[in-house]
């Protein structure tokens, strides 16, 4: 398997790294700043890339078997919520034009339905300071449902999204969040990307969103 991993230094974006080169991947990581790459491996190959050109995602992911989108346009960023719109549509549209058919994208969780019609993201609990990401991952995510040509995925963690290592042991879910035996909706990101992985390898959900937690 030949796969293209965009973000691949974040939080997320390491764990998928770490995931797939554990399952003998050969992986190119586009990143922005590759000297912050830390892992070597004989099966990664780390090139910098601007996810905001559509052109140069083409040219990037041509010849691989799919695109694994960990992008997040910063959390810090005053102008989050544009551009990771324009990166992801910029990601997506790339990877069409590669010639390339199964894109997998890791979204938020804030567009899950905790009610009948009432997404995360709506409630007055949720923080502010996470809502720029989280409905610029809920709008991308209805952008996504309109394309056609790509065979995609696109995956919500859980909740309460923490670090930890995998288990391989967890539960998928659709459009509502995935809760344990105490009510808490949570997945460590080493658990998540052994989720989007197995995606990739017996992949369950095309076009269409998922979610996991324990």
């Amino acid at each position: 398997m030949k796969i293209v991993l965009i973000g691949a230094t974040g939080f997320v974006g390491s764990a998928l790294l770490k995931e797939a080169l554990h399952r003998g991947y050969a992986v190119t990581a586009i990143v922005r700043h590759p000297e912050k790459m830390t892992v070597e491996n004989p099966q990664l190959t780390v090139v910098k890339g601007d996810v905001l050109n559509e052109a140069e995602v083409a040219g990037l992911v041509a010849g691989h078997d799919a695109v694994v989108s960990a992008y997040n346009a910063g959390w810090q960023n005053p102008n989050l919520y544009n551009e990771y719109l324009a990166g992801s549509l910029a990601i997506q549209n790339g990877t069409k034009k590669a010639g390339v058919k199964r894109l997998l994208v890791v979204g938020g969780a804030g567009s899950l339905e905790i009610a009948p019609g009432v997404q995360l993201i709506d409630t007055p609990q949720f923080p502010a300071e996470w809502k720029p990401g989280a409905l610029a991952a809920r709008d991308y995510l209805n952008t996504l449902k309109k394309e056609e040509d790509l065979d995609w995925t696109f995956i919500s963690p859980a909740i309460l999204l923490e670090p930890g290592e995998r288990t391989g042991q967890f539960r998928r879910g659709t459009n509502q969040p995935v809760f344990d035996e105490n009510g808490v909706s949570k997945i460590s990101v080493g658990d998540l990307a052994v989720a989007m992985l197995d995606e990739l390898d017996e992949p369950a959900h095309i076009r269409q969103r998922f979610t996991v937690g324990y």
